[in-house]
């Protein structure tokens, strides 16, 4: 028997059983451990199909039906080569953050809060991706949205928690109203919610596809973080703990962008080429403001959540690319756009779990997030900082490591735009691609400053210098994605290969198969206009490396004289006289700080023979809470205030306003019919 949809949905149960069994079992000692075994091995199992199907089923449908949900309708449920790709996105994040909880969940201070909602999460998450109806779809966006919510506030006595919960709540439940209008429109009057049904049906009106982009912009984007609903990104993904920060980070988001795939290239119809023009200008912005939002941040939880939106920028606009070239006909660009995007989505689930862990680690070694209390962790957690590094080098796609392929991919297909007939297409294209090279550059900065001022130089703190290695299990989990974010970089071609059944069912295209390249290297158009081979990178960067290594320590080692270092003429500088984060970050705050966070310094310096210290003071504003949230805000409290006059009428007033409220609607009856 082959497994399909049935064996996943027996293991989504296994799943919510497990997480009632965490809440009859939350409060004993042997609960954390237990819980999170079960969840891995659960999601091994999940992943072990979704590979099986991807990779040697491919092209293979499974479906069925649950009789659960609305009356004659039922729960549908639906395993292709998308749902698959991205059932191995969640299911591999799932297990590896099981691995990662059980040791760091022994540090818990409320495992009741976290064990329960761990696993609904991960099912939450496996049923959106199979759902192959609105309301299931609905139903269990909603659930994996309400999961994760309880996951975010599990420390809700801290009052940033609860905050981030709200804004959290408040933004996941404007994103299901506009899923829910978009799946509307998309069943039209006749009311045909299932997938099937819309798949068939003749395409919809411009307007109405117009106004269904646009709604999946509003929903998917703002659980995505698109700018500029990523507000509650920054506040959610820190508050929670970390092993569920790496999976809301690189797994939840994209969840989010199998949302926008799955109606925009699937159940749509053909796209026009205008609407790739709002998604490349929604990416490439996304992608500049989320890299100097991360840049500003000292907070190293923070500037990681930060540091997802400029990914899912680069991912939208690799999809916006795809939009175009599809709306032209051109197959084998928009072949190449999408399995860039995709590629790209499995490759920030790797590195940004990575980095979540390894922010994690520090955090229980020293109890400390903001980096300019730490420092020299990397002699006290050397393995930790090792695969930080790793994480680093990765997401600042520098090569051999698998950020550098995807984002090369990327810009494969956007040296391809010239043939675009439009000439908007011709010009934006190009713009988008200057902006994601300018994220490039500013991502290399931002986690140089990450990986420097946190393990780096010399501890800033007492807790820095009775820090130590974290468990094995965490250590595990971390040199496990370190290793897939190695292997993606240097054998990129069987991601490639793996990904063409994805791209080959939604746009009828396919990349060239790559395992059939010589050595292994990667060729997206024709070897005569590029090539990338990831392995052969690997291999001279290690020989000159060493060879490097070799030389330094055979003929200058002997020459080496030590002293001590020279600090302006002071014997021996305090480690508060080191770079910190924020100073770090100001030359380049002072380059887009004022269009970007209306950034002000104010120097104040003492006057001659004044012994007091001089003083640097930064303010920044968050210009896109303060332009939009902020107003809606005002609006809404006014609304309120004025509205609870409401439950102060008398009896004749409420007669009235009932009598009024009905005769309104008569009216309105009597003219719409």
């Amino acid at each position: 028997m082959i497994p399909g949809v049935e064996a996943l949905l027996w293991g989504v149960a296994a799943l919510m059983i497990t997480a009632v069994l965490a809440v009859t079992l939350s409060r004993r000692s042997t609960a954390t451990g237990l819980i999170y075994l079960i969840t891995l091995a659960v999601c091994g199992f999940l992943l072990g199909i979704a590979l099986w199907c991807l990779v040697l089923r491919p092209t293979d449908v499974t479906s069925t039906t649950l009789p659960v949900g609305l009356p004659w309708i039922g729960a549908h449920f639906r395993l292709d080569a998308l749902s698959a790709f991205f059932l191995v996105v969640v299911n591999l994040g799932g297990a590896l953050s099981s691995l990662y909880g059980l040791g760091y969940g022994r540090h818990e201070s409320a495992p009741h809060r976290v064990l329960p909602f761990f696993p609904a999460f991960l099912a939450g998450m496996n049923l959106v991706v199979m759902a192959d109806d609105a309301f299931t779809f609905l139903l269990s966006w909603e659930f994996m949205s309400l999961a994760s919510w309880a996951l975010v506030i599990a420390h809700h006595r801290e009052p940033a928690n609860t905050r981030a919960g709200y804004i959290y709540l408040v933004m996941a439940s404007f994103g299901t109203l506009a899923l829910l209008l978009a799946f509307g429109l998309l069943a039209g009057p006749a009311g045909n919610y299932t997938f099937e049904v819309m798949r068939a049906s003749s395409p919809p009106a411009p307007l109405i596809a117009t106004i269904v982009l646009i709604l999946m912009l509003l929903g998917a984007g703002s659980k995505a973080g698109l700018v500029p609903l990523h507000v509650w990104l920054p506040l959610a993904h820190p508050a929670a703990p970390s092993h569920v920060s790496a999976l809301m980070s690189g797994v939840m988001t994209k969840v989010a962008v199998y949302g926008f795939i799955r109606v925009l290239f699937d159940l749509l119809g053909p796209p026009t080429w205008w609407s790739s023009v709002v998604v490349l200008v929604l990416g490439s912005a996304t992608a500049v403001l989320g890299i100097l939002y991360a840049l500003m941040e000292s907070d190293l939880k923070r500037l990681l959540a930060y540091s997802t939106i400029e990914n899912i920028g680069i991912i939208f606009v690799s999809l916006g690319l795809a939009l175009a070239f599809q709306a032209n006909g051109m197959g084998w660009p928009a072949a190449l756009a999408l399995t860039a995007a995709l590629f790209h989505a499995l490759n920030h689930s790797f590195f940004k779990s990575l980095l979540f862990f390894g922010a994690g680690a520090v955090l229980s070694a020293t109890g400390e997030r903001n980096m300019e209390k730490l420092g020299g962790l990397i002699h006290r957690m050397p393995v930790t900082s090792f695969v930080f590094l790793v994480g680093c080098v990765a997401i600042s796609a520098l090569p051999p490591f698998n950020g550098f392929a995807s984002e090369w991919l990327i810009f494969q297909a956007i040296l391809l735009s010239p043939d675009l007939p439009q000439w908007g297409l011709k010009v934006l294209v190009p713009a988008a691609g200057g902006m994601l090279a300018l994220s490039a550059a500013l991502v290399a900065a931002c986690f140089v400053k990450a990986f420097g001022i946190t393990f780096l130089g010399r501890p800033r703190s007492e807790a820095v210098d009775r820090a130590h290695e974290v468990d094995r299990y965490s250590l595990t989990a971390m040199a496990a994605l370190a290793a897939l974010c190695l292997l993606a970089g240097i054998l990129p071609g069987f991601v490639i290969d793996g990904l063409s059944p994805v791209t080959q069912a939604l746009i009828g295209g396919r990349m060239p198969t790559q395992i059939s390249q010589p050595w292994l290297s990667i060729v997206p158009i024709a070897e005569s206009r590029s090539s990338y081979n990831g392995l052969l990178v690997f291999v001279f960067i290690t020989i000159s490396a060493s060879i490097a290594v070799y030389v330094i320590h055979r003929f200058a080692s002997h020459e080496l004289r030590r002293g001590p270092a020279w600090g302006c003429g002071f014997p021996d500088m305090p480690p508060d006289a080191q770079y910190t984060a924020t100073s770090f970050a100001q030359p380049i705050r002072r380059v887009f700080g004022t269009f970007a966070f209306r950034a002000k310094e104010t120097v104040k310096m003492t006057p001659p023979g004044d012994i007091s210290p001089a003083r640097l003071d930064v303010e920044t504003h968050d210009v896109i809470w303060e332009a939009l949230y902020d107003p809606i805000t005002g609006w809404l409290e006014y609304a309120t205030l004025k509205l609870n006059r409401l439950q102060f009428l008398t009896i004749r007033r409420y007669l009235t306003l009932v009598f009024g409220s009905l005769v309104t609607l008569l009216l309105v009856v009597a003219l719409w019919l």
